[in-house]
């Protein structure tokens, strides 16, 4: 099911701002040679996480799931000087990839990439976050958050990628190993008293939520 109406997403994309040279190079590259191109945050939402970014002013931000690294180098315009964005990859082409482009950026300083399994990785970073964005195996979402939440700042945000999920959460009776699972999420954040939250019908869905 297309959530967004291709004219709109279109439409929306034009009156954008424009992606950067090297944003611009990720998405034409990733597009035209990935298997799983779709998974890609792109123009529109990667405009809306700069933007956010930008206003919030991190000095600390944390990727699960860093793919090509189209919405690392988006989340970076924000970061206050000496800020560091970190993002955790598990697949090592992908991570490769992400990396190839990291260095290229005018934030290579400021982004550490780490290979594995972010389960393993979060809980050795030692960090306060400001930022953290959620966009890795759909089936982890519910330990990803719980994983980060004691670390993230009051005022905090947590953003979650995919949370409608194709359209298949819309369902009324949802299948999908994967939809059920982020039902279950949207279901766990709703519930959580901690917390403020928003499912904005942006792409795929994106949760935007604040600690409290």
């Amino acid at each position: 099911m297309d959530i967004v109406n291709i004219a709109a997403e279109a439409y929306a994309s034009n009156f954008s701002f424009e992606e950067d040279d090297l944003l611009h190079e990720i998405n034409q590259y990733t597009t035209a040679t990935h298997d799983n191109a779709h998974m890609l945050s792109g123009h529109v939402q990667g405009s809306f996480l700069s933007l956010l970014s930008t206003l919030l002013q991190p000095s600390r931000i944390l990727e699960i799931g860093t793919f090509t690294g189209y919405s690392a180098l988006c989340l970076a315009k924000g970061l206050r000087p000496g800020g560091m964005l970190h993002t955790v990859e598990l697949r090592e082409p992908d991570a490769a990839t992400a990396k190839s482009y990291f260095e290229r950026s005018v934030y290579k300083n400021n982004i550490r990439l780490h290979l594995g399994d972010a389960n393993d990785i979060i809980p050795t970073l030692n960090e306060q976050w400001d930022i953290v964005f959620i966009d890795a195996d759909k089936t982890g979402y519910i330990g990803y958050y719980d994983l980060i939440l004691p670390a993230v700042k009051q005022n905090g945000v947590i953003i979650a990628d995919n949370t409608l999920f194709h359209g298949q959460v819309l369902e009324e009776n949802i299948s999908g190993k994967n939809a059920k699972a982020v039902h279950a999420f949207n279901e766990h954040v709703k519930n959580d008293p901690g917390v403020q939250q928003v499912l904005l019908t942006v792409r795929d869905g994106l949760m935007l939520i604040r600690k409290l």
